[in-house]
């Protein structure tokens, strides 16, 4: 089986997982070079009936991108190739870089990427496919929002160039569009302006639900990034309890005089890795419950303007590879969800019915969502989203995710496709409202379905 990040060939069968390491499928899988626009319609060309999709560095939690029985497309990327421009702060980037590897280039050049998800180890090209979002979405909204142009092979082997105004539909569709629209070859992106590679950060404890949410309500507008990690083991009237973090980046008169040496390095690196084979979980509610009484106390009550780097602030798991494997063979499922503003009550009742069952979560985060965009299947909207994992294996655990999706969605809420792998079809028609004009624009440019995943087969997206 290949694993999210492999280094894969043009062989066959393959068999294709993602992060979560659930539902593998068999697909022809093909390296393809973006300089050569002619290698990817070669490429396209020899898909099945089944279609074919692009795909990155595979850190989609769920089966998004796998195409079982057709074509699958592995992106090469160069970080080297990208071109800046330090008047307007863009970048032109090919689809298949990798935000590590971008980093490493934008970050000693004084920039930052507009928005980051808790990876790094994502391309491009998947970050317009699944619209990520940050930290920072209460105030600067998602990645869509800081792209103003994109290059995208269509179905029929043509280029078309999309922005905000040229082919306005297809553009958004093809943010948020799970790869579905057409194989994204790059884009140009807005840059961040940073005067260092670190960031200032604040940390509060707080004691329970009704605490945390009552400090992100009054206190994230003063703050570029906000994050609550939840102790999901945590029950009666510390059901809730939280750490929350908050932060922007650091000044270069807010570095020490050490730090003002070499105010712009950045280094990005492994402190341990996970073994290929671990037949059981590590991740069981003992091991979770110890863990999680461990973090919370040994987070301080109030801490102001402590300096961290940005690995350490916004990409602290990476800095431990493959530990998706910590969940044993049978992987693990991520759990995430919109639930808007207003609707908090619905927002308790999904974390007592967590933490009353026992479902052992390592990586519980709370965060707050601004603005949507106009893409038809974006995420993000006005409201709460909460993010969990769980082994898979976890007994009852399918029966009690889709109790839960009932009460997302009868609050207007959603499910976030790139997280997805136990969602239905009414699931995601409720959840997004403007599936159908999704779809119209995509059989428009692909009306025979050149472009497929398991993910948007499952969830009836080609329909």
């Amino acid at each position: 089986m290949i694993e999210p990040g492999s280094n894969l060939t043009d062989e066959w069968p393959q068999l294709l997982t993602g992060w979560g390491r659930t539902a593998p499928s068999a697909a022809r899988v093909v390296n393809v070079d973006l300089d050569t626009v002619a290698d990817t319609v070669a490429a396209a060309q020899k898909a099945t009936a089944r279609g074919a999709l692009a795909r990155g560095l595979g850190r989609a939690y769920g089966d998004a991108a796998q195409n079982g029985g057709g074509v699958v497309m592995r992106l090469a990327g160069v970080a080297g190739d990208v071109v800046i421009d330090e008047v307007a702060n863009t970048i032109r980037v090919g689809a298949g870089v990798g935000v590590d590897d971008l980093l490493r280039v934008i970050v000693p050049r004084g920039y930052f990427v507009p928005v980051t998800a808790g990876t790094r180890f994502i391309t491009i090209g998947g970050a317009i496919a699944s619209d990520i979002h940050g930290k920072n979405h209460h105030g600067e909204g998602s990645f869509g929002c800081h792209v103003n142009e994109v290059s995208l092979l269509l179905a029929d082997g043509s280029v078309a160039v999309l922005t905000p105004t040229v082919w306005p539909e297809l553009f958004w569709a093809t943010i948020g569009g799970m790869g579905l629209t057409g194989v994204i070859l790059d884009a140009v992106i807005k840059l961040l302006p940073i005067e260092t590679s670190r960031c200032i950060v604040d940390t509060i404890r707080a004691d329970d639900l009704d605490h945390v949410l009552a400090e992100m309500e009054e206190g994230d507008d003063r703050y570029r990034y906000s994050v609550a990690w939840i102790d999901l083991m945590a029950r009666g009237p510390h059901l809730g309890r939280s750490i929350l973090s908050r932060g922007d980046h650091a000044r270069l008169d807010q570095l020490s005089t050490k730090q003002r040496r070499a105010p712009r390095e950045y280094h990005a690196g492994l402190i341990a890795s996970v073994p290929p084979v671990v037949p059981v979980s590590a991740m069981n509610r003992a091991s979770i419950k110890l863990f999680n009484e461990v973090w919370f106390r040994k987070a301080p009550k109030s801490r102001h303007d402590e300096i961290q780097t940005i690995p350490e602030y916004f990409h602290p798991l990476d800095m431990i590879g493959a530990w998706n494997r910590m969940y044993g063979r049978h992987g693990f499922v991520q759990y995430q969800i919109l639930v808007p503003y207003g609707e908090e009550r619905a927002l308790r009742v999904v974390i007592e019915r967590l933490a009353g069952s026992g479902a052992a979560s390592f990586v519980t985060v709370l965060k707050r969502f601004g603005a949507a965009n106009p893409a038809p299947l974006s995420f993000p909207a006005p409201g709460w989203t909460l993010t969990l994992d769980i082994p898979a294996a976890t007994k009852g655990l399918s029966a009690m995710l889709h109790e839960l999706d009932h009460v997302v969605l009868d609050v207007g809420g959603r499910h976030y496709m790139a997280k997805d792998s136990h969602t239905t079809p009414e699931a995601i028609r409720r959840g997004y409202p403007r599936l159908a004009e999704w779809q119209a624009v995509r059989n428009g440019v692909d009306p025979d379905r050149v472009w497929q995943s398991d993910l948007g087969r499952r969830l009836g997206l080609l329909d």
